[in-house]
């Protein structure tokens, strides 16, 4: 056999695992968060300063009371990463809803119409893609306020352009087909066309660059509530809970670090999830020179 004959790449987890492994993982921050009020042995925001800055179980002076310790307010550290999880999925998977439709319609328009609505479209989205997305949130936060509905707005605003590129190209190639070609002669609307025989080949793409932004939209909201942008405090978030151990890292560590520990496992799922999932869809980008 030829050295230069490309073989399937031997990853250390298969697409089956990371999907499984990665699933299981959001599936189960999803289920955590829906079950939060029976789950969480305590109310996040109950404060009790006698026992302020608790260390968990597992070390000197913990209690199993705590299990992973208390913040500065004698808040339980575990219902609060619980109800945390809330937030924290909420706003990034509907900021990234909120991304893909106004990135996919922006895409299909520029992609299907051609000529100026091209041009201003992506100029647009060139231009906002070469501005650091982080910056522009923490200005938009910075202007309209942190809340909830802000927060998922500018998030949205800040990855639109993501989608649009993708559903640009795709829409390009796609108007090529013969299928498509063959519906606009017999003189079907540009609604149909784009309903009937585009979207529905974009669907699977579509659903691993949405998996993929989720992880994106997470760490976002996480950056800009450390910075103090996002939800006001003390709502339970997990990058309020960050912001509040980072300033107390040397006398109560357990609650920055386990609030990143969650972060990481989260998005570490999803990304894994999203990986398996793009393999599965392209089989292609397994394929890798020996």
């Amino acid at each position: 056999m030829s050295a230069t004959t490309l073989r399937p790449r031997r990853a250390l987890f298969g697409k089956g695992f990371k999907m499984t492994l990665g699933g299981g993982i959001v599936l189960g921050a999803v289920l955590v968060a829906i079950f939060a009020p029976l789950i969480a042995p305590y109310d996040p925001y109950q404060q009790s300063l006698s026992i302020r800055m608790k260390p968990p179980a597992w070390m000197a002076g913990g209690s199993a009371a705590h299990w992973l310790g208390t913040d500065a307010y004698g808040r339980d550290l575990l219902s609060r990463l619980i109800y945390g999880s809330r937030l924290s999925i909420l706003v990034g998977v509907t900021s990234m809803l909120f991304s893909c439709l106004l990135g996919s319609a922006a895409g299909l328009i520029a992609g299907y119409k051609g000529g100026r609505w091209e041009q201003v479209i992506m100029r647009f989205a060139d231009a906002q893609m070469a501005f650091p997305d982080i910056l522009l949130a923490i200005l938009m936060v910075a202007a309209l306020g942190g809340s909830a509905v802000n927060l998922i707005f500018v998030l949205g605003v800040s990855r639109w352009m993501i989608y649009a590129r993708v559903v640009f190209n795709l829409t390009r190639a796609l108007r090529q087909r013969p299928f498509v070609e063959a519906a606009t002669l017999y003189g079907a609307s540009d609604r149909y066309v784009i309903w009937r025989h585009l979207l529905p080949q974009m669907v699977p793409v579509l659903t691993v660059v949405s998996t993929l932004q989720v992880a994106q939209m997470v760490l976002q909201e996480t950056a800009l509530s450390y910075l103090g942008l996002g939800l006001p405090a003390p709502t339970a978030t997990w990058g309020n809970i960050l912001s509040e151990g980072s300033s107390r890292l040397f006398v109560a560590p357990w609650i920055a670090n386990l609030a990143g520990l969650a972060i990481i496992i989260l998005v570490w799922g999803i990304n894994m999830f999203g990986n398996g999932l793009r393999e599965h869809v392209d089989p292609k980008s397994r394929l890798a020179p020996r």
